[in-house]
């Protein structure tokens, strides 16, 4: 849920471009459209899915509406995870194509890292002293997505510090590999680590980051521990890097076929696999810990991520403003302040005492008003950016997003 702005290098751009596709010549202000809008994506399925979690009555969960609400609630956390290490190898490749030194690589992503985690830590405290006397003193210490967010962070900037060499595609290609081998080896063990071989001897503060225990006898599936939340993030690094090969930059139309090949086939593979005669585990459990279900959300990422790129390239996202891509540009912030005003005691609707009719009027009234903060944040940077370039005599250019 970064807010990066991605700088000058060809290798952190990736215009899109009617003629090959993937460009190298963009200004130090233009963003990845589709990346943002897939981001955005994100937070309007979050908002829906928080407001009716939310304000829903007992009565009102009982349809086939609320259930909908809910499965799509599996997707935002998978989105942000993947972009977070998508966008990682997108910075990772400039400081390489700059000739960085890879210590100095490391000590910038992961403290980066320490700063997204520093933040989770502090919306914990935050929802705290807001719900205070009635929120519980655990909460402080409950596992958040923003935790895992910074986790992540700080293990891809480890990963990317072990396999970085004197040849950019070499640890590119290392990359990749090591990204797509530790993602499988976070989702295989998820299983046993939340069933047969939990580690209940660690003090639960820190069980929780293994399986999202907490103060309860069981995982909790609304937590985000490491197992197997991180292994979205490292298939992300894995896809961020591909955009680089020689391959991928040769087209991007061809580039986005294979990925959305690839989401297919990891799809079909997650339904045959699910049905096998044979199971690896004494305890299967298919929508909270199964490998499975983790192949069929990495398959559906890159159909998103595929169906963004066709969106901003050739339908209407980029004809005027765009909601979802405006969204997606303050992502962090947006979901910092929603929470408050759904769940907190700040919430505009009574919890659990309204109807869907009532609760999609609040729905779209938190839309509006984040949609609003959003752009006022926006502006208030690019202001800000102006004031520090007109100080220091620098011109800058607007310059419309790509494609």
């Amino acid at each position: 849920m970064g807010d990066k702005t991605l700088g000058q290098s060809s290798a952190e751009t990736l215009v899109m471009t009617p003629a090959s596709g993937i460009s190298g010549t963009a200004p130090a202000n233009r963003r990845l459209a589709y990346i943002d809008w897939m981001r955005g994506l994100a937070c309007l399925i979050m908002f829906q899915m928080h407001c009716y979690d939310s304000w829903l009555s007992p009565e009102a969960r009982g349809g086939l509406w609320y259930r909908w609400s809910q499965l799509l609630a599996t997707v935002p956390a998978p989105i942000f995870l993947f972009l977070c290490g998508v966008s990682f190898a997108l910075v990772t490749e400039r400081y390489w194509e700059k000739g960085t030194r890879r210590d100095l690589i490391a000590r910038r992503t992961i403290w980066r890292g320490f700063e997204i985690y520093g933040a989770g830590v502090l919306f914990r405290v935050q929802e705290y002293v807001l719900g205070y006397p009635k929120s519980p003193w655990t909460d402080l210490l409950r596992v958040d997505v923003l935790n895992i967010l910074g986790m992540a962070m700080m293990l891809m900037g480890v990963v990317c510090w072990l396999v970085t060499s004197e040849r950019v595609a070499v640890s590119r290609r290392a990359a990749m590999l090591s990204g797509l081998v530790l993602a499988a080896v976070v989702a295989m063990v998820t299983p046993v680590l939340y069933t047969t071989h939990r580690l209940q001897f660690l003090p639960w503060p820190i069980e929780s980051y293994i399986d999202g225990v907490h103060t309860f006898n069981a995982p909790q599936p609304w937590l985000f521990p490491i197992f197997p939340w991180i292994a979205f993030a490292l298939v992300g690094l894995a896809v961020g890097f591909f955009l680089f090969t020689e391959f991928a930059l040769r087209d991007a139309r061809v580039t986005f076929a294979v990925l959305g090949l690839g989401g297919v086939g990891c799809c079909v593979a997650a339904v045959l696999l699910d049905h096998a005669p044979v199971q690896l585990y004494a305890v299967y459990d298919y929508w909270h810990t199964s490998p499975d279900f983790f192949l069929l959300r990495c398959g559906i990422m890159l159909l998103i991520m595929v169906a963004a790129y066709a969106w901003c390239r050739w339908g209407w996202a980029r004809s005027g403003f765009s909601p979802a891509i405006q969204l997606g540009k303050t992502s962090l912030l947006v979901y910092w302040v929603h929470i408050e005003f759904v769940y907190g005691r700040l919430s505009i609707l009574p919890k659990r005492q309204c109807g869907i009719g009532k609760a999609t009027a609040g729905l779209l009234v938190i839309f509006a008003a984040m949609l609003g903060l959003s752009v006022l944040r926006t502006k208030w940077k690019e202001k800000r950016q102006r004031s520090v370039a007109a100080a220091s005599g620098v011109v800058v250019r607007n310059v419309a997003e790509p494609a």
